[in-house]
């Protein structure tokens, strides 16, 4: 038994549900051209969680089958395609109006990532096992490379006295989005092929091996249906926008809120694919996915939106503010310190989870 079948998960194969999620999803999208309400929306809600939980195991089946650490890519890399996506049609079609539309999409998805998702990994993981282990080179490497794209992307940009504002000029923007996807693209390099061993499970103990690998032809609809369920999940989010800026506005939230719940819509079938695994004293998985996706969501974000603003000349703000700037640099210093050692307790989840709680105390009372 090699040492990839030993970390991939036991995942049954396309129940009836998980087929039914993504046309019933779509349904619910087509019918919203035609019917609008408060009690559609709840179904719009209902549909949206369908849709996510059918990803996770879409997602879960493919993994099954590739193995690790190339089925923890799946899940990341999809999401963020689809999330850029859509960053990049409604900065097309909103004009200068979003101008600052993928810096807070990427900020927030760093917070929910690094805080909320690695946090709740953490402390259920340790709830459970007490204690778990997960290899360090691999986590040290993508904190690195996230640590650098962060302050290149949204920090740097506040101390260039070249262009006033949170900016890069036409040739820095070029020159940071071409660093951006090479860094992210070394990363995956390293993490798949050169050194792939740093990101495999060093402890499988408790990880169930017994159900054998789904078939090529089992695997391919699965990735499909994967790519149909993650498509409908953020149309669906963005749906269901208006009635959350509604509810928002009523409450006397600021409108960043918005923004936070949609990311956070949006990356909840990873969240639940990485705190499935971390129960099932797979932390390795789980800090694969976490901090893959919010590798992807800022090395692909970044350049594509990058691109966008060139061809259109609408000038892309990308600098986070100063409360913002303390939040990140602590989360980033924060998560370099609590994935140090290899080892994890509930202590190292509660801290994230609290600044996760900070993040959105400061975001909803300003």
């Amino acid at each position: 038994m090699t040492e990839t079948e030993i970390a991939a998960p036991a995942v049954p194969h396309l129940p009836k549900w998980t087929v039914a999620a993504p046309v019933v999803a779509w349904g619910m999208l087509a019918g919203a051209m035609f019917v609008a309400g408060g009690w559609f929306v709840a179904v719009l809600a209902g549909a949206l969680v369908w849709a996510v939980l059918a990803a996770v195991h879409h997602a879960e089946a493919v993994a099954h089958r590739v193995g690790e650490p190339f089925g923890t890519l799946v899940l990341a890399i999809a999401v963020t395609l689809i999330e850029v996506a859509l960053i990049v049609s409604l900065m097309i079609a909103g004009g200068p109006a979003t101008t600052a539309l993928a810096r807070d999409t990427v900020f927030a998805t760093l917070m929910i990532i690094l805080n909320g998702i690695v946090g709740l990994c953490l402390l259920v993981g340790a709830m459970r096992h007490r204690e778990q282990t997960f290899g360090v080179d691999g986590v040290t490497g993508a904190l690195t490379t996230l640590a650098a794209i962060t302050v290149l992307t949204l920090i740097l940009p506040n101390y260039d006295m070249r262009v006033p504002g949170p900016v890069y000029g036409p040739a820095q923007l070029a020159f940071i989005a071409l660093v951006s996807a090479v860094l992210y693209g070394v990363f995956v390099l390293v993490q798949t092929v050169r050194h792939r061993g740093y990101f495999l499970e060093e402890t499988p103990s408790g990880v169930a091996v017994d159900a054998p690998p789904p078939s090529n032809r089992s695997t391919a609809l699965s990735a499909t249906l994967l790519l149909v369920c993650l498509a409908a999940v953020v149309l669906l989010a963005k749906k269901i926008a208006p009635t959350l800026e509604a509810a928002v506005a009523r409450a006397g939230a600021p409108p960043a809120l918005v923004g936070v719940i949609i990311a956070g819509v949006v990356l909840m079938p990873e969240a639940i694919a990485a705190v499935r695994a971390a129960r099932q004293n797979r932390l390795q998985t789980s800090l694969n996915l976490a901090l893959g996706s919010a590798l992807a969501s800022i090395g692909l974000t970044i350049p594509a939106v990058a691109i966008v603003s060139l061809a259109t000349g609408l000038t892309l703000t990308l600098g986070i503010d100063l409360k913002s700037t303390v939040l990140l640099v602590l989360s980033l210093f924060v998560s370099s310190l609590a994935l140090r050692t290899g080892r994890t307790t509930i202590l190292q989840g509660s801290v994230l989870l609290v600044i996760f709680a900070v993040y959105l105390f400061t975001t909803i009372v300003t």
